[in-house]
């Protein structure tokens, strides 16, 4: 899995305060909120998705655990504990609370409670060994989930009241034109407004817009810019993230009105980036997690989460 991957994806002090006699005591500046955030070491992290609150959720890709955190406090411990031959990558909380993992190479996903990390659920998408079922995006009436390594989407419909469905419950939507182009790696997806998925191909650096209903793809223009190792997508508004693991890039991408094209803002680079996989909004912030992709994960291997602006 290690040899897989490597391939593919390459205080402040507070202040004292004189207070007169009589005089109301001021306030205490807030403590800012850390700008890393260490993982356990060995942890392989690849999906995050940020819950109530300061929450925070990290899956791993090479055993299936899932982390939580406190992005305030930067503390946390494992909630779903790992197990040898499972992993996951994309994640997403619904809007009951109910926690969504991209089951990567194991061709289904699952759904767990976010509080306790129990299993409320699982879909097996496909038994075949050659899939990578790597992200995921949740709509008001279903998921949304790309595989890497087949040009297809897996499609979860809600049943009414958003309630989860039966574990055959699903339906496999072929994909045409460029989104089926062979060995692009289908990675990030997100929804854009107008009801069409936008899907990241991470090696072509490519964006191709997706119909829903029928499959059929067709290239976002981005004038020319690559996305290329493009991995996650973050869509707030009009803005788009574009957080491209091997290259230690973040784009930020401006949509026109139509959903059709975008122009890169500005890019985000620096050391801190070390293979970002994903990473989901919180305010003015944008919180990637790194995959260390360019590594051998090793037990003492270190990862963590950083802050970006948005």
């Amino acid at each position: 899995m290690r040899k897989r991957l490597s391939l593919l994806l390459v205080p402040l002090l507070a202040a004292a305060t004189v207070v007169s006699v009589g005089a109301p005591a001021a306030a205490s500046p807030a403590k800012p909120f850390p700008a890393r955030i260490a993982l356990p070491n060995g942890f392989t992290p690849e999906g995050l998705t940020i819950g109530r609150g300061t929450t925070v959720y990290v899956g791993s890709v090479l055993d299936g655990a899932v982390w939580r955190g406190d992005l305030r406090t930067g503390r946390g411990s494992v909630l779903i504990p790992g197990t040898p031959g499972t992993a996951k990558a994309g994640m997403k909380l619904d809007r009951q609370g109910r926690l969504w993992t991209a089951d990567f190479s194991g061709g289904g996903a699952s759904v767990y409670d976010p509080g306790t990390g129990a299993r409320l659920a699982h879909y097996q998408f496909t038994t075949d060994p050659n899939t990578l079922v790597n992200d995921l995006v949740i709509t008001k009436r279903a998921i949304w989930f790309t595989d890497s390594a087949r040009p297809v989407l897996y499609v979860v419909p809600l049943g009414p009241g958003n309630r989860l469905p039966a574990s055959d419950a699903f339906r496999v939507l072929p994909l045409t034109g460029p989104g089926a182009t062979p060995d692009a790696f289908n990675n990030g997806i997100v929804a854009l407004p107008d009801g069409d998925l936008l899907v990241a191909q991470m090696l072509t650096g490519q964006l191709v817009r997706v119909d829903p209903r029928t499959g059929g793809s067709r290239l976002f223009d981005l004038g020319g810019y690559s996305v290329d190792r493009a991995d996650g997508l973050v869509l707030r508004g009009r803005t788009l993230h574009v957080i491209r693991n091997l290259t230690n890039v973040v784009a930020v991408v401006r949509l026109n009105a139509g959903y059709t094209a975008g122009v890169v803002q500005r890019e985000t680079t620096g050391p801190q980036l070390r293979s970002p996989a994903t990473g989901d909004l919180l305010g003015s912030a944008l919180y990637v997690v790194n995959g260390r992709f360019d590594v051998e994960s090793t037990p003492s291997t270190d990862y963590d989460i950083v802050r970006l602006p948005a």
